[in-house]
C-alpha cells in the first residue's frame, strides 16, 4: 500500500539520485531534516520515505483490524508533508510518499536502492542491547543500518 503525498521541486522531475529521509513511523525531527538537506546540499533531491505500521495478520490472512486506520495514515501523509515543505524552504528539492508495511527496515533500504539514493537519514532513540533491540520498533533504524549499503547516518537526541 502506496500513498504519495506531495511531489515537490520547481526544476527538475524527482528521479533516481539523492539523499532518503526516512522515518519507521515516528515524527521527522528538525535536525534529521537539517542532516538531509546539508548532505544533498543546496539544489539536491530528498525523497521522504515513512512507514505506516501494519500490526499483523490473523492467522496468516490480512486482518482489516490490523491495517492502518486513516488517523494513523493521515499522521504520516503530515510528516512527509511538514517534512517536504521545511526542505523547500532549505533550498532542496523533495518529495515524498507513505507506504504501510510490517517489515519497515526491508522497505526503506529497498526504497533507497529502487532511488539509487547515495545516502539515508533517519533519526533514532539511543541504541539498546542486541536482544532487547530486535523486539523494538523504535530500533528500526539501527537494524536499516545494518542492512543497508548504502552510508545510514542517524541523528539521536
Amino acid at each position: 500500500m502506496t500513498k504519495n503525498v506531495r511531489r515537490g521541486g520547481a526544476g527538475r522531475p524527482s528521479g533516481p539520485g539523492g539523499i532518503l529521509l526516512a522515518s519507521e513511523g515516528r515524527p521527522i525531527p528538525p535536525a534529521a531534516i537539517e542532516a538531509a538537506a546539508s548532505l544533498a546540499g543546496k539544489g539536491g533531491l530528498v525523497h521522504v520515505f515513512t512507514i505506516v505500521r501494519v500490526w499483523g495478520t490473523s492467522l496468516g490472512l490480512p486482518n482489516p483490524g490490523l491495517l492502518p486506520s486513516k488517523r494513523e495514515w493521515d499522521a504520516q501523509r503530515k510528516v512527509v508533508s511538514d517534512a517536504v515543505k521545511r526542505l523547500e524552504q532549505l533550498g532542496v528539492e523533495a518529495d515524498g510518499h507513505a507506504v504501510a508495511t510490517r517489515k519497515a527496515t526491508k522497505r526503506i533500504v529497498g526504497e533507497a536502492e529502487r532511488l539509487g539514493c547515495a545516502a539515508i537519514v533517519m533519526a533514532a532513540d539511543r541504541p539498546r542491547s542486541r536482544i532487547v533491540a530486535d523486539l523494538m520498533w523504535s530500533q528500526e533504524p539501527y537494524r536499516v543500518r545494518r542492512r543497508a549499503r548504502v552510508p545510514v547516518h542517524l541523528v539521536t537526541g
